[in-house]
């Protein structure tokens, strides 16, 4: 069985659960076996399971799980893992599948392989295509273990809908024994679309100036649906919360379209947002280094380009 663990935002799955539980559909049809999800002290956003892949969802609450702890998670998913033969646990990379994947793969005595962006390749073996050298390469990885968790990088598989429903089975489980954490505070970002699950991104960095100089990028942000995001010197500068940036110390994301204005493109920045399927980049400087790694580039000021493109975005909207 391949076992799908999920999340939900709200009142509905979040999208890279979507395709965390399309991508185990497939495999498990690849491999002849069953898709089964399993999410953790939710009760609503769930009916929709079976409409991305999953024939079986294990619905599981008790003491230790009534808010996130890794430790109180990963048991969770290990005892459901365990008890139904499941040789292969799917993970999407958000912040929270980053914090037990490792850990699920410890208690299943199983192979780990992170950054996945394709399906594997069963033809001789069972092969994973993942990311490597911060999202510049990728590389085959041969999985011999006999379980295998693996973590998958959001926005890397195209979500498909299955007309099916998923059959719910509840449980009960007490993790409170293997809990050494407490949460403290939780700060949740309201009102926006969380940069992991966002296909379009409209990033700036000390190019703008100033915090006060925002209100252009949440206007084309806004116009465009997209979510906003900044480089780590903005954020350390306090100009924008932390929970915007993106690089290699900050949020990794692979939007379909990546806009980034009066960003010089350090190779820290772009081993966040390498694996953008489009990037645009406004720069007053023609020599910045991330016009290298764009796909359109525009040379001019932020101050003039931006202002236009919203027009421009609003006239097509419209339209």
């Amino acid at each position: 069985m391949v076992l799908v663990f999920v999340e939900t935002e709200g009142t509905s799955l979040k999208k890279a659960s979507q395709e965390a539980l399309t991508y185990g559909a497939d495999l498990a049809s690849k491999l002849n076996t069953e898709c089964s999800a399993i999410a953790i002290g939710s009760e609503s956003g769930l009916e929709n399971t079976g409409a991305y892949g999953a024939s079986k969802l294990f619905a599981v609450s008790g003491a230790g799980l009534n808010e996130f702890t890794p430790e109180g998670y990963s048991e969770a998913i290990h005892q459901v893992a365990s008890n139904n033969n499941a040789s292969i646990v799917l993970i999407s990379a958000s912040y929270t599948g980053k914090s037990i994947a490792p850990k699920v793969a410890v208690k299943l005595s199983a192979s780990l392989t992170t950054g996945v962006v394709a399906m594997p390749n069963t033809e001789n073996g069972f092969s994973v295509r993942k990311t490597c050298f911060s999202n510049k390469a990728f590389s085959d990885v041969e999985v011999t273990g006999e379980k295998k968790v693996i973590s998958i990088v959001p926005n890397s598989y195209e979500i498909k809908e299955f007309d099916q429903n998923a059959e719910v089975v509840s449980s009960d489980i007490d993790v409170s024994s293997f809990i050494k954490s407490k949460s403290v505070s939780i700060d949740k970002v309201q009102g926006k679309i969380p940069l992991t699950e966002a296909e379009l991104v409209v990033s700036a960095g000390r190019g703008l100036k100033g915090p006060e100089n925002w209100g252009m990028i949440e206007e084309l942000a806004d116009v465009l649906g997209a979510a906003t995001a900044c480089s780590k010197p903005v954020s350390d500068m306090d100009w924008r919360p932390h929970s915007e940036h993106v690089g290699q110390t900050g949020i990794t994301i692979k939007p379909n379209l990546y806009i980034a204005a009066g960003i010089s493109g350090a190779i820290q920045h772009l081993a966040g947002v390498s694996s953008s399927k489009v990037i645009c980049v406004i720069n007053t400087d023609p020599e910045a280094p991330f016009f290298k790694a764009a796909d359109y580039g525009i040379v001019g000021d932020a101050f003039d380009v931006i202002p236009k493109l919203i027009a421009r975005a609003k006239e097509l909207k419209a339209s």
